[in-house]
């Protein structure tokens, strides 16, 4: 069972998903202001926040960016249809991923079981010298720990951030389209109009940095997808 915070200050929206949500085998808590939602999150007591961008007091993208200064509890942030700009800040400030607004409670169930699956191999794991590695050049992935370093220094990812890099370095040096990526890591339907590969894409990058000679990690193939690239030094 997994324990989740719905931070929406509508009280409607709040009691249905926690009646659907239970009956599912999720326990639900609720809060109705950004403020509050924020002191919550940091209780360390859910698996996962649901939240609103539109609150009262503290607005959703304000909690986002200072929960992510201290925690990686996976978040899904709920948008109005048609607020591009919100989700990709939103996907930018580290959110997991994103429902628009009106939703099927059944597609945001899908959303929180694929997020959790993904994050829960992340959970109370330690390194341990003798684990299997995937290393290209100077970075190196721990699957069974979920964890990163780069130049032997560890690299805070979030959950859907470790996927997506796990999955590229595993067929570096090839293109992997974006289709693929849709499916096989956020686990759900592709469509061209949906831009949040895109954005972890580019949070990944802003966390990996370019190889030190320059060269890209991540090569985007336009139209296409993207390839992790290797390092010009490795034959």
């Amino acid at each position: 069972m997994g324990r989740i915070l719905l931070v929406e200050d509508d009280v409607e929206l709040c009691e249905l998903l926690h009646e659907y949500f239970e009956s599912e085998g999720l326990k639900v808590e609720w809060v109705h202001d950004g403020g509050e939602g924020l002191k919550r999150s940091f209780s360390n007591l859910y698996d996962m926040i649901i939240l609103d961008l539109m609150l009262p007091g503290m607005d959703g993208l304000e909690v986002l960016k200072n929960l992510r200064k201290k925690s990686n509890v996976p978040v899904i942030i709920l948008t109005a249809k048609g607020d591009d700009v919100d989700r990709i800040v939103g996907l930018e400030l580290g959110a997991d991923d994103y429902v628009p607004k009106p939703f099927n409670p059944r597609e945001l169930l899908a959303r929180i079981r694929a997020v959790l699956r993904r994050a829960k191999e992340t959970k109370d794991h330690k390194l341990g010298s003798s684990e299997e590695t995937i290393s290209v050049g100077d970075l190196k992935l721990y699957p069974s720990s979920r964890t990163v370093l780069l130049n032997g220094m560890p690299v805070e990812l979030t959950s859907t951030e470790y996927e997506l890099l796990e999955f590229l370095v595993s067929s570096a040096g090839k293109l992997v389209s974006r289709q693929k990526l849709v499916q096989k890591v956020l686990k759900r339907s592709y469509s061209p109009f949906d831009r949040s590969v895109d954005v972890h894409i580019s949070n990944l990058r802003k966390k990996l940095g370019p190889y030190k000679d320059g060269q890209k990690r991540i090569k985007t193939v336009r139209g296409e997808g993207y390839i992790f690239t290797l390092p010009k030094d490795s034959g």
